[in-house]
């Protein structure tokens, strides 16, 4: 355990993005209960991640981190989850077999609850209300009585999870996930779209392959990584109070983990060295995420790695790039070259979501398909001229036909926006638009990762 840490330590530092509860003793009591309810994630699995971070960080690996904005108590049926488990599934499958190297896939997932906001309130109708900060905390419907926040909605949020987890845990290791599979993951949408025909040439080829190994002796029967796989979740961190009440102690090493999520990720407008949550996570032994945005200072950055890694621990920490296509290359190579030059050990993911958003004459808060791709090459231009690695994305996306990003194989217009805007904050990917993202990953990771190459930090 961190020096001079508890799990209650963060209440003492300085805190952003804190909902602000009317009922103190309501928020007690729910944060009573929630310490007595059982773990959703588990030590074992959280150090795996972390071993396959290691993996990422040094070029063995690559991470497809993706999933809602923000996930809503509405959307919690087993379709929803099941096509955006599926998506994930197409795209690793396509970045496997494509960039021939292994997938750590990640899900933004089972406890993205809560979002942070860039103000307190909002003037709806000429009345203002407090921000809807997402279903954890309160409702998004534009009245006094939904945007007060509720510490009950902390208890729905865990259930929620819960559920969540326990579906995903059977897709990935019920058969959902083999590899046979492949031609049957297929979305409607998708097979009506111009990606299709690429799509089914990449299952074919993959069941040729499968051909081959089950007469060499290897099926689904002797070999479980064909009809299995390993799938973890992640959330940012956000609201603390939730999160302090699912602090656990490892009864096989003593460690203390964060038993929320997988993966915890410090957000760009939470990371303040001296605040509540980066104290908060320095003192679990989970891989954490911390997001890197255009105004962080490269001193800054090496301190955070101080706070939150102290012992330079490969897989403990994933940097997550949200800079902005026309910014990714001037801002990120500054910050790269410190970190190496200072020996730091990280995994680099790019986020080419949050610095692209735009509003269109309409009113509508959406992301250009063409602006995520720009960024998403730099990001890949920039570790190809510093000598490491790129070790993998996170995008925001969901396995529903919804039009929320322009662009794409089927040029999503803005008069289209309207047909199918469905998201509660941010625009995400659809289906179609994340595998041809896919696609163009494993060109980019097939032409690049060169076998005699290696990660200078790795390597020391």
């Amino acid at each position: 355990m961190a020096a001079d840490w508890t799990p209650d330590s963060w209440r003492n530092r300085p805190i952003r993005q804190a909902p602000a509860y009317p009922d103190l003793a309501a928020l007690e009591a729910v944060e009573a209960r929630l310490s007595t309810y059982p773990t959703l994630v588990f030590a074992g699995e959280a150090r795996r991640l972390k071993a396959a971070l290691a993996d990422a960080a040094s070029g063995r690996a690559f991470v497809l981190q993706g999933g809602d904005c923000a996930e809503s108590f509405s959307d919690f049926t087993a379709n929803i989850i099941r096509d955006s488990f599926r998506v994930l599934l197409q795209m690793a499958v396509v970045l496997t077999y494509g960039g021939a190297v292994p997938v750590v896939k990640l899900g933004r997932m089972a406890g993205q609850f809560a979002k942070p906001r860039s103000s307190d309130t909002e003037t709806v109708g000429g009345v203002e209300l407090p921000i809807y900060r997402g279903d954890n905390i309160n409702g998004a419907a534009a009245t006094l009585a939904a945007r007060t926040p509720d510490p009950l909605r902390m208890e729905r949020g865990y259930f929620h999870s819960a559920g969540t987890l326990n579906l995903l845990r059977a897709f990935a290791q019920g058969g959902f996930s083999d590899l046979h599979r492949v031609h049957r993951w297929n979305l409607s949408f998708v097979e009506r779209s111009p990606l299709a025909e690429r799509y089914r040439d990449l299952s074919a080829r993959i069941s040729e392959t499968l051909d081959f190994m089950a007469a060499c002796g290897m099926t689904s029967e002797s070999s479980p990584q064909i009809r299995e796989t390993d799938f973890y979740v992640s959330h940012e961190c956000l609201l603390l109070n939730y999160e302090q009440t699912q602090v656990r102690i490892d009864s096989t090493t003593g460690d203390t983990y964060l038993c929320s999520t997988h993966l915890p990720w410090i957000g760009d407008r939470t990371r303040q060295p001296d605040g509540a949550h980066v104290e908060f996570l320095r003192g679990v032994a989970n891989p954490i995420g911390l997001k890197v945005g255009p105004s962080m200072d490269a001193d800054e950055l090496v301190r955070l790695c101080d706070i939150l890694n102290p012992g330079n621990e490969a897989g403990r920490l994933t940097l997550i790039a949200r800079m902005g296509a026309d910014k990714v290359e001037a801002k990120l190579a500054p910050l790269i070259r410190k970190l190496g030059n200072e020996g730091r050990t990280v995994a680099w993911l790019s986020d080419p979501m949050h610095g692209n958003t735009t509003k269109t004459s309409s009113g509508y808060k959406t992301r250009s398909f063409d602006a995520i791709l720009d960024e998403v090459r730099k990001f890949f231009d920039v570790h190809e001229a510093e000598g490491t690695y790129a070790a993998g994305v996170h995008v925001e996306m969901t396995g529903q036909d919804v039009t929320e990003c322009l662009g794409g194989a089927n040029r999503i217009t803005e008069a289209r926006l309207a047909d199918a805007y469905n998201t509660f904050c941010d625009p995400r990917l659809n289906a179609e638009q994340s595998l041809e993202l896919a696609f163009l990953l494993a060109a980019e990771l097939k032409e690049r990762r060169l076998p005699d190459r290696r990660h200078p930090v790795a390597a020391q």
